[in-house]
């Protein structure tokens, strides 16, 4: 068996539906399994009742996760064309990690969320990319070849899938923007495949 860690963060819950979406992508691939795990809100460096999962939410992702898959794909809502600070604090804690290799070889991908058509979406995805490198990960993005990618009239990159949630973040993830997720889901499972 293939499996998939997907590890988000979501406020609105727009980034967690990206994630199923992803999640049903890797899904679809025969014998390859998904793990949906969140971060920690950034409260809990210094609140330990915060590091509870939401009752809603997936559990807080381990290091055992990320020495059990096989392949690694990362969301984050956007915060000023960044990952936002809860993604990085949980990336900044894997140095031992990234000392034992623990990810190197292992196919990639990341997707986010944004307030607005232009609110930074592929600078965040380039910037959640950049430790991942780090780690050795091999990045797989969206081919042209995905006809979602070139139809979507709101999210969607060669970097990865997109969402706009508008400025309330109250607009759903739409056909386009989930059919790119599950594209990611689907590419990051076969790519796994064939590495192992």
């Amino acid at each position: 068996m293939t499996e998939i860690l997907i590890v988000c963060h979501s406020v609105h819950g727009n980034t967690l539906a990206m994630a199923r979406e992803v999640a049903r992508g890797v899904e679809s691939v025969d014998r390859a399994s998904a793990r949906l795990r969140s971060v920690a809100p950034v409260t809990s460096a210094i609140d330990p009742v915060a590091r509870e999962p939401a009752a809603d939410g997936p559990a807080l992702v381990d290091v055992r996760d990320l020495e059990e898959c096989d392949g690694l794909i990362l969301g984050s809502p956007t915060r000023f064309g960044n990952m936002a600070a809860a993604v990085k604090f949980f990336l900044d804690g894997t140095a031992s990690e990234w000392v034992s290799g623990t990810l190197v070889g292992k196919p990639a991908g990341v997707f986010t969320s944004t307030g607005s058509l232009h609110g930074g979406q592929e600078s965040t995805l380039l910037s959640m990319m950049l430790p991942l490198l780090h780690h050795g990960m091999v990045i797989v993005g969206l081919p042209y070849s995905e006809p979602a990618l070139t139809q979507t009239r709101s999210g969607g990159t060669p970097y990865g899938p997109s969402h706009v949630a508008g400025k309330d973040s109250d607009r759903p993830v739409d056909a386009d923007e989930a059919t790119l997720c599950r594209a990611l889901g689907r590419r990051v499972a076969e790519i796994a495949g064939r590495l192992a």
